[in-house]
């Protein structure tokens, strides 16, 4: 019997998933426990709609993702520190620090964590910071760094 699984079944199958699995299995126990339907041709019908509005939504996030990319690449964060001889900073600005200056300045909310600075910054100037704003997208903040 043909089913298409509502919820991961371990060792059998994964949700949205049709498989062919013996009568009495599907029976007695996927379709008893609400973790699969049989698979017609409505509940075919619905699956593949499902996925079509599901891969839609994907595209409408990557293009958001890509907008927002652009206004990130137009932006300057302007951050103060104190400084010592040479530009070196007392401390040093952190991807939170830089998140919270988007959000207070700008109005972007963006998780500190997305922001990839590989070492936080100890120099004055500008520094190009990258963002992973989506597993496809990734942009860059320009970051300036001024002394008190």
């Amino acid at each position: 019997m043909k089913v298409i699984f509502t919820k991961d079944v371990k060792n059998t199958g994964k949700k949205g998933e049709v498989k062919n699995v013996s009568d009495g299995y599907a029976r007695n126990f996927l379709l008893k426990n609400n973790l699969a339907i049989e698979a017609n041709q409505a509940n075919m019908k619905a699956l593949d709609a499902k996925k079509n509005k599901e891969k839609k939504l994907e595209q409408e996030e990557v293009e958001e993702a890509k907008q927002l990319k652009e206004k990130l690449a137009s932006l300057e964060v302007k951050l103060t520190a104190k400084s010592g001889e040479g530009g070196r900073l007392f401390g040093s600005i952190t991807s939170k620090q830089i998140a919270e200056t988007l959000k207070k300045e700008h109005n972007i909310k963006m998780d500190k964590r997305k922001i990839e600075l590989d070492q936080p910054i100890r120099s004055l100037g500008y520094t190009n910071v990258p963002v992973k704003i989506h597993p496809e997208v990734t942009g860059t903040i320009k970051v300036h760094v001024v002394e008190v």
